[in-house]
Formats: C-alpha cells, structure tokens, sequence
C-alpha cells in the first residue's frame, strides 16, 4: 500500500517542500510523519501547498546564472567558524548549519538558508571540513569550512 503525502520540508532523495509525493506506508508512517516532514494528503491540503510553494519562492535564487555566480563565489574562499574546543582539539558538541550559514554572511556578504548546508559527518573536530550548499534544484556549491579554536575557549 502507498500514501500520498504533501512534503513540510526538503527529504534527500525524495523532493523538496510542497512536492506531492506517494510513499510506502510505513515510511510513511514511521519516518516523514513523525519527524513533520509531510503531512496527509487532504483536500484542504492544496492550500497549505500554494503557501509552500510561495514560501519557497520568496526564499529561492531566482535564475540559474546567479546560483552558478554564488557557487563560484562559496568556492573560492573557506568559511572560517569560530568554536570552544578542549585539548585535542575536540569541539564541546558540533558546527552547526545556522552557524555555517553565519559564517558565509559574514565572509560573502550573501545570505544563505541554513537548511541549504549538508554536511557529509558531522563536525565535531577544529580543522578544515567539506560541506555541500543546494544553491538552485541543479547547482551545488562545495564549501570548505575552517573550523578554529574560539579565543579564550580552549580548557
């Protein structure tokens, strides 16, 4: 059996938010519904839809030639994130998106949704870290992250 489910939020490998999608029951019921990534499909449920997709077209890059300049742009310098660190250089918890998305506004000046960031790990460690931005539905932007010790921070 299949649901048919309005995504809330962007699912890797599945759509992004206001995407009409059919799943199996279970995926349905044990993993998008329970975490708020979808709803039911309902008739009242076309207008959630129209004000996602409205939401999500104020928030997008509206061409595909400014995506491709942003990414050129995140590429060409790391993004340096401040964090408390002990000895060893462990993180006390980790680099989140917010703070990477942060970070590229005040290295590039453009503001990005931190819901944008994937990492491929998660950063628990100072040092240089790879993370991946959706800047448009085709266009990625490889961004290096420098990760340093916050002054003052170290135990």
């Amino acid at each position: 059996m299949t649901s048919k489910l309005i995504l809330t939020h962007e699912v890797t490998g599945l759509g992004t938010a206001g995407d009409v999608v059919e799943v199996k029951d279970g995926y349905a019921r044990n993993f998008l519904l329970p975490r708020g990534l979808a709803t039911p499909w309902t008739k009242g449920g076309q207008r959630q839809l129209d004000q996602i997709r409205a939401a999500r077209g104020k928030r997008a890059i509206a061409t595909l030639e400014e995506a491709l300049s942003l990414k050129d742009l995140l590429q060409s310098k790391p993004v340096v994130v401040a964090e408390r660190a002990g000895q060893g250089g462990r993180l006390f918890g980790a680099v989140t998106s917010k703070e990477v998305a942060e970070g590229i506004a005040a290295v590039h000046g453009k503001n990005i949704d931190r819901r944008a960031v994937e990492f491929v790990a998660p950063i628990k460690s100072l040092g240089e870290h790879k993370a991946t931005v959706r800047l448009h539905e085709d266009v990625f932007a490889n961004l290096v992250i420098q990760v340093v010790a916050a002054k003052g921070a170290t135990v």
